[in-house]
């Protein structure tokens, strides 16, 4: 499950808390400095950003005050905070009993994505460890070294997950078991095959991102406080997150070292180039852009199933752990699409949108809008000329339709579609002033 993360450092991942990870990384005094400079600039742009953007920040803050005094929970949830910032805030929301559950979830499942995504293990130990994952969960002396920095010290003192897993309900350890076996297996199966079809595309992303789905599923049913949804409505969840990660990191995952990942099935990708790395060099740009255009299209068939699956959740909380990471996705499609940057960099939503997202992201109502906006979007950056644009305009129409017929359009603030803000230079310098204060603030807190 090759996965990534983050979201008020960086955006790029709230998109599945179980998907994508990036290896990319800067000293701390340069992230620093980077991040306060291209907030500024982004605010500067758009101010209406800035209120959305304080109140993360201050859940944030809030959340990570939130740690068990327990040394293994401890452990468990200070972890969280340093591998997924964006999912360590929303987990917050759900029942303290569930918000376990889905904690130790997520760090067995990142912990069996680090040995697969660690290209320095060789297959014949790799393999075997993938097989058997789901049995030293409840083995509290088990650990394996790899990965690095967060992710190493996660596989070095893994017996502290496999405490707090031992000492949940037996309904939710049977449920992490049974996901961890599956996702094992399937990693397994992948470490030796190449995904040549679209079928096998689907197959390895029920794998890594379709069976989270079922478990999460499985997770809310046994909570009490959701009917036990359908395999493949729970899948299909799954897999619209971890096609959107797969496209948006195909440039990091094709320079992987010392051995790069290839997931952009062979059957869509040979229709434009010989090899898929010809795909980020300048001179496939009209190809390359084409290709991108097919993989988002065969992405949006997921979405009618997605829009399904939230319609049916009862719970406010579990509603919104659900509907971020789906209106995230939907968002970063509609930046991906049509865009040779994805060959050259990091495609993302800005930081203020992503605040805007999280905030707003509290009815269907706000999915529908959500969803309805960005294809939108989409929709108007739809060349004719391109090889896959009826597909694309006709998956689009289906899910415009779905919105509108929702009745709920006119319900919630569109933050997509809108005409450009007419600020004064004296608002555009009082927001200056107040966004400097809270970064000294705030400074003067970390040290």
């Amino acid at each position: 499950m090759s996965t990534n993360q983050s979201i008020i450092v960086s955006t790029n991942s709230y998109i599945l808390p179980f998907c994508k990870r990036s290896s990319t990384e800067h000293s701390p005094r340069h992230s620093l400095t980077y991040y306060r400079m291209g907030t500024l600039r982004a605010i500067l742009k758009n101010p209406d950003d800035l209120f959305p953007l304080m109140k993360l920040k201050l859940a944030a803050r809030h959340a990570e005050k939130q740690i068990p005094p327990e040394p293994h929970w401890g452990f468990c949830y200070s972890m969280l905070h340093k591998v997924s910032r964006s999912f360590a805030l929303v987990i917050q929301q759900l029942p303290v009993e569930l918000r376990d559950a889905v904690c130790i979830f997520y760090l067995v499942l990142r912990a069996l994505d680090t040995v697969e995504d660690d290209t320095s293990i060789p297959t014949d130990v790799k393999v075997p460890i993938l097989i058997s994952f789901h049995q030293h969960v409840y083995d509290r002396e088990w650990h394996f070294s790899c990965g690095t920095k967060e992710y190493k010290v996660l596989m070095d003192q893994f017996h502290h997950v496999s405490t707090a897993f031992l000492e949940l309900g037996k309904h939710y350890q049977q449920a992490i078991e049974d996901i961890t076996m599956r996702m094992g297996a399937g990693m397994a199966k992948f470490i030796c095959k190449e995904v040549e079809t679209t079928n096998d595309y689907d197959e390895y992303c029920h794998y890594v991102a379709g069976l989270v789905g079922l478990g999460l599923s499985k997770l809310f049913h046994a909570s009490g406080k959701e009917d036990l949804a359908s395999d493949s409505l729970s899948n299909s969840m799954g897999l619209f997150l971890q096609k959107t990660n797969i496209i948006r990191d195909y440039l990091e995952d094709i320079n992987e070292v010392p051995k790069c990942r290839m997931f952009w099935p062979r059957e869509i990708w040979s229709k434009y180039v010989n090899k898929l790395e010809d795909l980020k060099y300048k001179e496939n740009s009209v190809k390359a852009v084409q290709c991108l255009n097919d993989m988002v299209t065969n992405s949006l068939s997921h979405v009618e199933d997605c829009l399904t699956y939230m319609y049916n959740l009862r719970d406010p909380a579990i509603f919104r752990f659900c509907a971020i990471p789906q209106v995230m996705a939907i968002g970063t499609l509609a930046m991906c699409y049509d865009n040779i940057e994805v060959f050259r960099g990091v495609v993302k939503m800005r930081r203020g949108l992503t605040a805007k997202v999280i905030d707003r992201t509290r009815t269907m109502a706000d999915v529908y809008g959500a969803f309805f906006d960005f294809s939108c979007m989409l929709k108007s950056k739809v060349n004719n000329n391109d090889p896959n644009a009826t597909k694309t305009l006709k998956r689009l129409e289906v899910i415009l339709k779905t919105c509108r017929d929702s009745g709920t359009l006119n319900k919630r603030k569109s933050y997509v579609i809108r005409s450009e803000p007419n600020y004064s230079p004296v608002l555009i310098v009082v927001i200056f002033i107040l966004l400097a204060v809270i970064l000294a603030y705030l400074s003067g807190n970390r040290s």
